[in-house]
């Protein structure tokens, strides 16, 4: 066995030795090329690892008792035979030649002046044990008997008619050393195969629960801009896997659903724009080449109509890029919903129909004051449309919720269920003529509940006994949109 300062000595020159190792440049990329990458191996290590590390402690501790059973066995029966030795030679009736009992390999008696007084058969003739070789009760190497195994010295003084003596008997350790070996080897090897076992089972069980993950990721890798409509393996099994399989076909629903708005916001843009192009050039072309000065002037009027109808497509595309963009960050600014309510319908006017506006005092919200005005305008412009005599404009304060409700009421013809989220989409028209013909452009409604939801509020349409109302929902100042309503 070596020494324990020898070996701490070791064990520190191996650790500096590492960490000079790791600094240079060369052996640091070495370390890091050749360090698991994939989380099958890192698995697989780390469980072998951890139980590498369970039995080594293990082993270790039975090892250990094993060891001081064995010797506290073995130190009885010496004990016992140095004791009954002891008692002859307190008795006077020592003899030059003593049997050894079970168990204990030899025994030797020695007086003051360390002359051996009496021996058992195999220490006959025999020079005494020196001192420091029989000292305490630790098992060590004994050359004495000509063979060189482990003993267990048990030394006992007594009195005698004579003087002192002392009493050493020995007990041999070779059964517990080979009891010893022969344990750690069993352990070791047991050790050996059920690491093996260990790790063949975690490599196998992580790549069966990797698989579905490595097909997740080979489909996600295929799918281009133009695949959007394929989706990804979800398992059968209820985990975290297939979760992740349910969430990855989620999103690719919602990029699917907003790939094809894109694409049909971007022909509908390309189809309204077209009409106005197409009919200013006609224009602008016939009143190039017309002779009579009063139809180019009319010629010259429609073609300006035209262009103030493109800008105020132009406008609207705009404002719905830049409400994609917002998001759903909601302005922290304070506005006084009630001065811009009587604001934006003074400034609208009450043409082609008269406006009834009831409104309750201190009204705030928290957003953009600007956005909030253009959400008022829209709803006005789409009930002056629609309205065959009177629009009506309420706002008030929900009691349970602490909301601010505006509505934009319309005495004009109601708008069937099925209708009623068709209306808020781009460019979406129920009748066709009745929104071209009066200018408008089929952004206005998308682009209120825009702002609306932007600022965390609902837009909805609903049928009342004056007709058709449009009622906007606004938090009161002070909340979040993600939080919930309080009573």
């Amino acid at each position: 066995m070596a020494d324990p300062a020898t070996a701490r000595t070791l064990r520190g020159r191996a650790r500096a030795g590492l960490r000079r190792l790791t600094r240079h440049p060369r052996a640091a990329a070495l370390v890091d090329r050749l360090a698991p990458r994939s989380v099958r191996t890192r698995t697989t290590l780390a469980a072998c690892a951890g139980v590498a590390v369970v039995l080594l402690c293990a082993s270790a501790a039975v090892l250990l008792l094993l060891r001081v059973n064995l010797e506290r066995t073995v130190g009885t029966a010496a004990r016992e035979q140095a004791a009954a030795v002891s008692r002859l030679a307190a008795d006077g009736h020592l003899t030059a030649r003593l049997p050894t009992g079970p168990g204990t390999d030899f025994i030797q008696v020695t007086d003051a002046t360390g002359a051996v007084v009496a021996a058992s058969e195999n220490l006959a003739g025999r020079a005494a044990i020196a001192p420091a070789a029989a000292a305490g009760h630790n098992s060590y190497n004994l050359h004495a008997l000509g063979d060189e195994h482990h003993q267990r010295v048990i030394t006992v003084t007594t009195d005698t008619p004579t003087g002192p003596v002392t009493v050493r008997v020995g007990a041999s350790l070779r059964t517990a050393d080979a009891a010893e070996d022969l344990t750690t080897a069993a352990l070791a090897a047991l050790s050996g195969v059920l690491l093996l076992t260990i790790g063949v089972l975690t490599w196998r069980a992580t790549g069966r629960a990797l698989r579905p993950v490595e097909a997740i990721r080979a489909e996600v890798a295929a799918i281009g801009d133009r695949d959007l409509d394929r989706r990804v393996p979800e398992p059968r099994s209820d985990d975290e896997i297939a979760r992740l399989a349910h969430t990855m076909n989620a999103m690719l629903e919602r990029l699917e659903a907003a790939g094809a708005r894109q694409r049909r916001f971007i022909a509908d843009a390309s189809h309204e724009l077209r009409s106005p192009l197409a009919v200013l050039r006609t224009q602008l072309e016939v009143a190039r080449t017309h002779p009579d000065p009063a139809v180019r002037e009319d010629l010259v009027a429609g073609a300006l109509q035209d262009t103030e109808r493109l800008q105020s497509l132009a406008a609207d595309l705009l404002l719905l890029a830049r409400l994609d963009a917002t998001g759903h960050d909601l302005p922290d600014r304070e506005v006084d919903l009630t001065g811009l309510v009587h604001t934006a319908v003074h400034a609208h006017g009450s043409r082609p129909h008269p406006v009834a506006v009831h409104t309750a005092p201190g009204l705030t919200v928290a957003g953009n004051a600007l956005w909030l005005g253009r959400l008022l305008t829209n709803l006005l412009d789409n009930a002056q449309r629609h309205a065959r005599d009177t629009v009506t404009v309420t706002l008030g304060r929900d009691g349970r919720t602490g909301e601010a409700v505006l509505d934009v009421t319309n005495d004009g013809p109601g708008i069937a269920p099925e209708d009623r989220e068709k209306i808020f989409e781009r460019f979406a028209r129920l009748d066709d003529a009745r929104s071209r013909d009066d200018g408008g452009t089929g952004l206005g409604l998308p682009i209120a509940r825009d702002i609306a939801t932007i600022h965390g509020g609902t837009l909805t349409v609903l049928d009342t006994p004056d007709g058709t109302t449009f009622r906007t929902r606004l938090p009161r100042a002070g909340s979040r949109p993600d939080e919930p309503p309080h009573p």
